[in-house]
């Protein structure tokens, strides 16, 4: 066999064998990320079932984290201030709408952003849901939900305009006011308003989960690089043979 040949070989096979060693590499990450997965999937469920406990404190904010309180049953007492509330864009099974975020002063002391439920466009208004502005000490249950910067997909929030496109609760509580506001928001459950506004209780607890199938495309083209490496050998075997009869 020509030299020229050979090289031409060594460099195909060692081609195909390093991308099949990256794609087999990346087939065992996803199977790790899918123990991962269904680990957390599995932590949350527990979290929905579990009664609901108090909302945290300042002491306990800087020891959130998202792997370990999203989705989290929590309960909290205080008054709420319906006169700076927010309206966040939403699309929920009810249709598009908005969230109605309102501040919640805390017997503790401290607030919370406490996203009370949806409203169709036609009840944005607070007037329009009058009987819904509930007055004097309530109580809340719900899911603890972790800040939403920024804005939504390709959007981003214009607080100076009033028009928000996620829950993005420090950008919130700069733009109403409220000081020091705890770094999470709380999603209410579907205890009804009178009124029937807001209508709480939609919150969409999804995790997606292609991991598996991900893994499996990795490993056959892990597989064809593989072969691909020995159909080169085997070619360059058979050129030999040539080459020598």
């Amino acid at each position: 066999m020509k030299p020229r040949l050979i090289a031409k070989t060594t460099a195909l096979v060692s081609l195909c064998v390093g991308f099949a060693v990256l794609f087999a590499g990346l087939g065992v990450w996803q199977l790790q990320r899918r123990v991962w997965k269904l680990d957390l999937i599995a932590q949350v469920e527990q979290r929905l079932a579990a009664p609901p406990v108090g909302a945290p404190g300042p002491l306990d904010w800087p020891h959130l984290a998202p792997a370990n309180d999203v989705y989290r049953r929590v309960v909290l007492s205080g008054v709420f201030d319906h006169d700076r509330e927010t309206l966040t864009q939403a699309v929920t099974v009810l249709g598009p709408g908005f969230w109605v975020l309102t501040p919640l002063r805390t017997d503790q002391g401290f607030t919370v952003l406490v996203n009370r439920g949806f409203v169709p466009a036609e009840r944005a208004a607070a007037s329009r849901r009058a009987a819904g502005q509930v007055r004097g000490e309530i109580r809340v249950v719900g899911l603890l939900r972790f800040t939403e910067p920024g804005g939504g997909f390709l959007r981003r929030n214009q607080p100076a305009a009033g028009r928000w496109y996620s829950r993005d609760v420090a950008a919130i509580a700069q733009s109403r006011g409220l000081g020091v506001v705890a770094p999470y928001f709380v999603d209410a459950d579907g205890a009804p308003n009178p009124g029937g506004w807001p209508r709480g209780g939609l919150t969409v607890v999804r995790f997606p989960n292609s991991h598996l199938i991900y893994a499996l495309t990795w490993f056959a083209l892990a597989l064809f690089s593989a072969g691909a490496a020995a159909y080169v050998l085997a070619d360059a075997r058979r050129s030999r043979r040539e080459d020598a009869a």
